[in-house]
């Protein structure tokens, strides 16, 4: 899917969609910090007290939303766990009873989202969703680009570019195809390997980096049919792929050659926040007036 739409001027400035830069943001999965432990429980009890107390509540009430073992009782757990985590002890906390406790306290997709981050957990409710239909305005984004610019989902198909990619990738961006797939292109397309330069370590990168995207999906049966096909339509795929290598996807400088012809551009990966699936990838030109 082709979109021209001029130069990007104010348009992703202005735009409401909020972006993460690859290799700026990772996630926190690990264990938690002091300094997580103790924004957690903070966390925690100020979304404990902003609640209405319960309809049955009895007696009076020293201080305001839910007492704690009210919470414990609604979220199936015990009021000591509950304790200690407000009290910023870096106790294990489970992705299930975070779950249950996220419930109870009736928190926004938002703000579940962030107690699963300052737990260093993810979210079980999240693990592998199911890919949806891109929103116009994310479709809309490689044509706002003044450099070559293309739109990936979850399995890496292009879903959408401008004018510039489609004349760095002439000879597959601007033929009729089913798919638009970057590694089927990279691995079954002669053009690729005349194409890109350092061909056998970008391609070997590109699958490293197609993995580590994969493990946050790895029920997801397109996800899993790409992974057989290419394995069956490429033996260099399927090396590297059995490979077990996995990298963060970065920027940095790529080389392109057309003929004798060398084209320079720094590569730069965007995620929108909306839609984390997707990655708008932008080739700022080096060597080109």
């Amino acid at each position: 899917m082709k979109i021209s739409l001029g130069w990007i001027g104010q348009a992703i400035v202005g735009s409401q969609l909020s972006w993460y830069k690859i290799g700026f943001y990772t996630g926190t999965k690990a264990a938690m910090s002091p300094d997580a432990a103790r924004l957690l429980g903070q966390f925690i009890r100020a979304h404990r007290e902003r609640l209405a107390p319960p309809a049955r509540a009895f007696g009076r009430r020293r201080t305001p939303g839910w007492r704690r073992e009210e919470l414990a009782d609604a979220a199936g757990v015990s009021m000591t766990w509950v304790t200690f985590l407000e009290q910023g002890r870096q106790v294990s906390a489970s992705a299930n009873a975070l779950a249950r406790l996220a419930q109870a306290l009736q928190l926004t997709a938002a703000e579940r989202a962030t107690l699963f981050e300052l737990a260093g957990r993810r979210d079980p409710e999240l693990l592998d969703p199911p890919a949806g239909e891109l929103a116009g305005e994310l479709l809309a984004l490689p044509g706002l680009m003044a450099v070559p610019a293309y739109l990936l989902d979850r399995c890496w198909d292009l879903k959408a570019w401008n004018s510039g990619a489609e004349n760095l990738f002439a000879g597959w961006l601007d033929q009729s195809a089913e798919r638009y797939n970057l590694l089927e292109f990279v691995f079954l397309a002669p053009l690729a390997r005349t194409l890109i330069a350092d061909w056998p370590v970008r391609a070997q990168r590109l699958v490293a980096e197609f993995r580590s995207d994969f493990a946050c999906h790895p029920a997801d049966q397109p996800l899993q049919e790409r992974v057989e096909e290419l394995s069956a339509a490429s033996q260099e795929f399927s090396r590297c792929w059995q490979a077990q290598a996995v990298q963060y996807r970065e920027g940095g400088e790529r080389s392109f050659f057309r003929g004798a012809v060398e084209q320079r551009f720094m590569q730069s990966t965007l995620v929108p926040s909306a839609a984390k699936d997707c990655k708008l990838v932008c080739l700022q030109p080096l060597n080109q007036a």
